[in-house]
C-alpha cells in the first residue's frame, strides 16, 4: 500500500515539474518577443532621431546667411523631428518591463 502512494506522490511531483517547465518556457518565449519588438522600435527611433537632429545642425549652419527663412525652417523641422525619434527610443523600452505575472508564485 505505502508504494501506491509513493509511485501517486511522484507522479504528482513529475507532472508538477512538466508544468513548471512549460511555464519557463511560456515565459522565455514571450520575453523573446518583446525584445524582438523593442529592438525593432528602438533602431526605428535611433534613425528618426538622428535624422532630426541632423536636420537641426544644418538648419543652425544656415542661419545669419542667404538662406537664413530655410534655416529657421529647419531647426523647427528637425527639432520636432529628433523629438518624435527621442520618444520612440523611450517608447521602445516599455516592452522591456513587460513581464507575465502569475498570481499564485511560489517562493524559491
Amino acid at each position: 500500500m505505502q508504494s501506491f502512494f509513493v509511485q501517486a506522490q511522484e507522479k504528482g511531483d513529475i507532472n508538477e515539474l512538466k508544468q513548471e517547465i512549460l511555464s519557463i518556457r511560456a515565459d522565455v518565449e514571450n520575453i523573446t518577443l518583446n525584445l524582438e519588438k523593442s529592438k525593432s522600435k528602438f533602431q526605428k527611433g535611433i534613425f528618426v532621431a538622428t535624422l532630426g537632429y541632423t536636420v537641426t545642425i544644418v538648419g543652425g549652419l544656415m542661419l545669419g546667411r542667404e538662406n537664413d527663412e530655410l534655416g529657421q525652417g529647419l531647426l523647427v523641422a528637425g527639432g520636432v523631428t529628433g523629438g518624435i525619434g527621442t520618444y520612440m527610443l523611450v517608447d521602445a523600452f516599455k516592452y522591456l518591463g513587460r513581464v507575465r505575472r502569475n498570481t499564485k508564485e511560489k517562493p524559491i
